[in-house]
């Protein structure tokens, strides 16, 4: 049995609770996703719960429909919440379950207890210094060649709590003077942490900064007090983030030690970068837009009206989003690489999770639309194909749509590469490639494509079978060459060198157009 495996059984939470919680500051980035995802597939391995959590404390970033966007991402990848907002039909942005409200900002009265617990028992201080105090000790200490850090070394000396009496302290607070709650690091100490991932990490708490957890000038939490505090609230057993998160880790470990949270303090996953298609450095929205292939799941529209691509109005699949997403990081330790949801549930581990940044590439991408693209039954394909030809004024028979799918899809990657690849069937060529014409439509080729239009106008049975029989059967008898009369006949019903089988072609279109067809080439083209 492996460390990790012994991990999740010696969690001393009774259930394996994870939670996703965004800060809707705008569109969820494909990074997000694949936490969302990673969270999701390890809940529903180990029989535990989903939970959204909505981490708005930062008041001056909040964009509007941001919320609403997250959550429509993730029904459309199919991650299903369990609890908090979204909960149920995964579009709703009530807080559902037994821990509501699930956004901080509905929680702001909770937080101020927690940091005032922690003044109380040594573990944090009031601090009164105004924004140009400490910028004008960050600029003293730049000038002397240094870099300022609020720590040890000089929060006994600022205007704090640790400095200031009792007395001083509460009427500064009593006439509104704005303050913050920082956290104190102890000096001289170290914090051993251990990380599903990454393994164990010591950081000596030297190098550590004292964290502002509190706020009195709009009566929010920082991220680092919010989280501590809701995860325990939350009874969140494991937190699976982004490793832009570690050097967080020795403060929350602090926290849950100030708290006398320890016996029951999640576990920690931090999870690998997604890297640019050069592997250099962290994968962005410009990058996308230089190179052409979205980083969102979904089409974003800001407040300012710019618009930013979608896999899904590209053209994507759900599942084959979710099948990629899920193969940037993690390895199934097998050559398998197309997963079902629920093969991945089936499958997932953080012990297979990546340390190392993974690199995204844009072809990769599309390959994995292409195999759900040939692996989707015709009937699925038609169902959105047919939308697009409805889009273009086009109605057929179900059958011959999904008889023209079968067809080409075999070299398609998006559903609206299908009327490309088959837009000859419902529309005749009212042009021909200047290039076959003339390889082709020379010589004793009109002539008998004439000739082989009457064969084709006799008969009555017009199934591919018996017109492939008949067609090669005639040439045959003529003593005629099969590709120049193949080729020229495909010219005259395509309008170029492209498309599956003529008999199927023909099949499909029927005898009428058939003939037409030919007859337009004939006249078109000469005889």
């Amino acid at each position: 049995m492996s460390n990790y495996q012994l991990s999740i059984i010696n969690c001393k939470l009774p259930q394996v609770r994870v939670r996703f919680a965004p800060s809707p500051t705008g569109p969820l980035h494909m990074g997000g996703v694949r936490t969302a995802l990673y969270n999701y597939l390890f809940a529903r391995r180990h029989g535990g719960k989903f939970i959204i959590r909505i981490e708005d404390t930062d008041s001056q970033r909040f964009v509007p429909g941001a919320e609403q966007y997250i959550l429509d991402s993730l029904a459309w990848c199919g991650i299903e919440i369990d609890e908090g907002i979204g909960a149920g039909d995964g579009t709703t942005v009530a807080s559902q379950g037994p821990h509501a409200p699930y956004r901080q900002s509905e929680r702001r009265d909770i937080y101020i207890k927690y940091a005032r617990q922690l003044v109380e028992a040594g573990w944090a201080y009031y601090a009164f210094d105004s924004a140009e105090s400490l910028d004008k000790l960050r600029a003293e200490a730049e000038a002397a060649g240094g870099k300022f850090s609020y720590d040890h070394t000089v929060r006994e000396g600022l205007e704090t709590s640790l400095r200031l009496s009792a007395e001083e302290v509460q009427a500064r607070i009593a006439r509104g003077d704005q303050y913050v709650i920082r956290f104190k690091i102890p000096a001289g100490d170290q914090v051993v942490m251990s990380d599903l991932i990454r393994g164990e990490v010591t950081i000596a708490t030297d190098t550590l900064d004292d964290k502002v957890l509190w706020k009195s000038h709009d009566g929010l939490p920082t991220y680092h007090l919010a989280n501590i505090v809701d995860d325990h609230l939350m009874e969140i057993s494991h937190v699976i983030r982004g490793e832009e998160w570690l050097p967080s880790l020795p403060l929350h470990y602090l926290l849950y030690k100030a708290f006398g949270w320890t016996s029951s303090q999640p576990q920690f996953a931090h999870l690998p970068l997604l890297l640019k298609p050069t592997g250099q450095g962290k994968l962005s929205k410009r990058d996308g837009d230089k190179l052409g292939f979205p980083v969102f799941p979904l089409r974003w529209i800001s407040p300012e009206g710019e618009i930013s691509a979608g896999y899904k109005e590209d053209g994507y699949f759900p599942e084959a989003f979710v099948n990629m997403l899920a193969l940037l990081g993690w390895n199934p330790g097998t050559e398998q690489e197309i997963f079902s949801m629920q093969e991945l549930v089936e499958q997932f581990s953080l012990d297979r999770v990546s340390k190392s940044g993974a690199r995204f590439q844009p072809e990769k991408a599309r390959w994995f639309n292409h195999e759900y693209m040939i692996r989707k039954s015709n009937a699925e394909l038609a169902d959105e194909f047919t939308l697009l030809l409805a889009e273009k004024g086009i109605a057929w028979e179900r059958s011959k749509i999904e008889h023209i799918i079968d067809l080409v899809k075999e070299r398609a990657t998006f559903v609206g590469d299908l009327w490309e690849l088959s837009s000859y069937f419902f529309v005749a060529p009212a042009h021909y490639e200047e290039k076959a014409a003339a390889k082709f439509w020379k010589g004793e080729n009109p002539a008998r494509i004439a000739a082989l239009r009457e064969v084709l106008a006799a008969e009555q049975d017009f199934s591919a079978a018996h017109l492939e029989a008949v067609i090669h059967s005639w040439i045959e008898a003529g003593g005629y060459p099969m590709g120049q009369v193949m080729n020229s006949l495909r010219l005259a019903i395509v309008g170029e060198s492209k498309g599956p089988g003529l008999a199927e072609i023909c099949e499909i279109i029927g005898k009428p157009d058939t003939l037409s067809r030919i007859d337009h080439a004939l006249k078109t083209l000469g005889q």
